[in-house]
């Protein structure tokens, strides 16, 4: 093995104990303070449990078909809702992503002897493992409700890698929100509309229902191929070209989320909550720096 193959493998397995590490923490701090993730897991709930039991009998006399009387409505809007759930997990990172960066540890890590990806890395695995058991919950009360899916174990994988990629295609982007956001407060309301695109696809209903602008909307939006797609691998309805939509959408926004949210972290984007990049001592405008207090130069 050459010198240069040995350094590189070192470095990988440097970032992956890094990446392990900052998962670690991520996660502990999700089992600390739980309030965050009951929030990711409580809409849904509600929501799903509204178009159940409120509007699901004349939403399902609109759709007709298998979903006519209300009977069936859950079956078809069960999948969708367990997608808002995917879609709820992109706020979790945005928020612990920026509570780190405005309380300066961003920068800390960024200044310490490990694999700088692993702090990003860390984030976006801990909010991926947290909104699968959130997607977990909503699917038991799903079956509660009456959701009845008649999926293969190989259609199951499908599904949860479905929304896996999904989850990762908002989650990247959400830290970059994170890194550029300038209180956690901004972090959390920025993807809030995201949360919304689904019941602007197929979520609720049929795009063929709706009026013609808003109809071409829910058609090439990306959640509705994704919502198709779940819902045909759960309960066998006809998935078609939706598939690949869903993967060639959730595949290029995690790809750019990914890459940019990396080069904001590299380029030192949040770093207004650290000391020295105001102007920590020594430096331009900092105690004693140019332009700043007690400076005598």
């Amino acid at each position: 093995m050459t010198t240069r193959a040995r350094t590189r493998r070192l470095y990988g397995v440097h970032a992956l104990a890094d990446t392990v590490t900052m998962l670690r923490r991520s996660l502990r701090h999700a089992w600390r303070s739980p309030s965050m993730t009951l929030t990711v897991v409580g809409m849904p709930v509600v929501t799903l449990l509204l178009f159940t039991y409120v509007l699901g009998g004349a939403l399902g006399d609109g759709i007709g078909g298998p979903y006519a009387r209300g009977g069936a409505y859950v079956d078809y809007v069960a999948p969708g809702i367990i997608l808002t759930a995917a879609t709820a997990g992109a706020l979790v990172t945005a928020v612990a992503v920026c509570v780190d960066v405005t309380d300066g540890l961003g920068d800390r890590f960024r200044t310490m002897a490990i694999s700088r990806a692993s702090f990003l890395t860390g984030h976006v695995v801990g909010s991926l493992v947290q909104t699968l058991l959130s997607v977990l919950l909503v699917l038991a009360v799903a079956v509660l409700a009456g959701f009845r899916p008649d999926a293969t174990p190989v259609e199951w994988l499908a599904a949860f890698g479905v929304l896996t990629l999904l989850t990762l295609a908002l989650t990247w982007p959400a830290a970059l929100v994170g890194l550029v956001a300038r209180t956690p407060e901004t972090a959390s309301n920025v993807p809030m509309p995201v949360q919304f695109l689904p019941f602007l696809g197929s979520a609720v209903v049929p795009p063929e229902t709706m009026p013609a602008g808003l109809r071409w909307f829910a058609e090439y939006q990306p959640f509705t191929p994704a919502t198709d797609t779940l819902r045909g691998l759960l309960t066998g309805t006809a998935v078609g070209g939706s598939a690949l939509a869903a993967v060639a959408w959730c595949g290029g926004l995690a790809a750019v989320g990914y890459v940019w949210a990396r080069s904001a972290f590299d380029r030192g984007a949040g770093r207004r909550g650290v000391p020295e990049a105001r102007g920590g001592p020594g430096v331009p405008g900092g105690p004693g720096g140019p332009g700043g207090p007690g400076y005598e130069g």
